[in-house]
């Protein structure tokens, strides 16, 4: 992007330009670097609505984040400085948003930056946990393995994230076929077919009269129970942005027979591997249980590790931090007690992760099997259901001709 900019020289005498950078912050620093005091900088490139380039569907995916950190732990394992590494990843990244906050890096590691304040400065792309697990490398001067220990736990993360939402996918889209099914057959078969049902002057099967009902509830409200549905989905995602509605959201999901046994062990898998990690690395307890709370991605137990961190700081111990919560089973307090009596705690907590990792492998698979079954049982059951209140009546009539 162009920009035109005024500033100041060394001896103090007014210079105009130009500059081409990704952004106007790069464009800033590279004239600061050079000695300039800028008085004003626009861009030149000023593009009407319809000229930009859309963006909105643009994002770094998490495979990239892994590809990146084992590239950086590569390189630095070749003896590769840290501003030579971001300059030659960041002009080879085929994501344009990596790209350029890479270059952004490089930028703000030359003019002196440490690494992990200048990722720090892209939180959309590095996490918290990111950030504090790279200044840690860098007190401890292993960055190289930190890179490479963040992209085995991004590379954990992912397949525990994306095997439990693949899980759920297959019911959802069943349960959104039979729900179009059933709406279509109400709205435009059942009518016309209650048509013939009145003219024959017939009695009725009760169950037959109340598919008509039903139908003819959709047919004449169903635009109103559109409507309704439409405002209460905005009004709960409102309610969803609010501390509370994350709080009650968060407990419905873990209260959710099965699936919320399924969560439960999800977030128990991503405290134990995070703390593991972080804790291998030199990070203090109580930093590593702040850092947790921030990434977890459930309010349950982000209020439950604030909780912890706190008692930590008051002298309990984590083991002692943990319990009396209905969330944290009593297997993974005694194992943390255990480590925590052996000096042995970041293995124990790596052992839960793998645990618990296995857990999740197991009942996704078997929520898949039976889910399978269950859900073409219940389509049958309800599109047999049905077809039997409209052809028994049609049978009885054809019969009493």
């Amino acid at each position: 992007m162009l920009f035109k900019y005024t500033a100041i020289d060394k001896t103090g005498n007014e210079t105009a330009g130009s500059i081409d950078t990704i952004n106007k912050d790069v464009a800033i620093s590279s004239l600061q670097r050079q000695g300039l005091v800028i008085s004003s900088i626009i861009s030149a490139e000023e593009k009407s609505f319809f000229k930009r380039e859309i963006s909105f569907f643009d994002r770094v995916s998490n495979k990239e984040i892994v590809m990146l950190s084992r590239q950086i732990s590569t390189l630095f394992e070749s003896q590769v400085s840290a501003l030579r590494v971001f300059k030659l990843l960041g002009s080879e990244s085929s994501n344009k948003i990596l790209r350029a906050a890479l270059i952004d890096v490089a930028d703000d590691i030359q003019s002196g930056k440490s690494i992990s304040d200048a990722l720090s400065e892209h939180n959309k792309i590095f996490s918290p946990f990111y950030v504090n697990m790279v200044r840690a490398g860098e007190e401890s001067g292993k960055l190289d393995q930190i890179f490479s220990y963040l992209a085995d736990y991004l590379d954990r993360s992912y397949e525990i994230t994306s095997k439990t939402k693949n899980a759920l996918i297959y019911p959802a889209f069943v349960t959104f076929t039979f729900i179009t099914v059933m709406i279509l057959m109400l709205t435009l078969v059942i009518p016309k077919i209650s048509d013939i049902f009145v003219e024959s002057g017939q009695e009725l099967p009760i169950y037959t009269k109340i598919v008509v009902g039903v139908s003819d509830f959709f047919v004449n409200y169903g635009i109103f129970l559109l409507i309704l549905v439409i405002i209460g989905g905005f009004f709960l995602w409102k309610y969803n942005k609010t501390e509370q509605g994350k709080s009650s959201i968060s407990q419905f999901r873990l209260s959710i027979p099965y699936l919320g046994n399924l969560y439960k062990k999800l977030y128990l898998s991503r405290i134990s591997d995070n703390l593991s990690t972080m804790l291998s690395s030199g990070i203090t307890m109580t930093r590593a249980i702040e850092i947790t709370a921030t990434v977890i991605g459930d309010t349950t137990y982000e209020k439950l590790l604030n909780k912890s961190a706190q008692s930590i700081k008051s002298g309990s111990s984590l083991s002692e931090s943990f319990t009396g919560h209905k969330e944290i089973p009593s297997i993974l307090i005694q194992m943390v007690k255990v480590g925590e009596e052996t000096g042995e705690l970041s293995n124990i907590l790596n052992t839960l992760s793998k645990f618990y990792a296995r857990e999740i492998k197991n009942t996704v698979d078997t929520l898949v099997t039976l889910i399978e079954p269950i859900m073409i049982v219940a389509l049958a059951l309800g599109v047999g259901v049905l077809l039997a209140a409209v052809l028994m009546p049609i049978y009885n009539i054809s019969s009493a001709i």
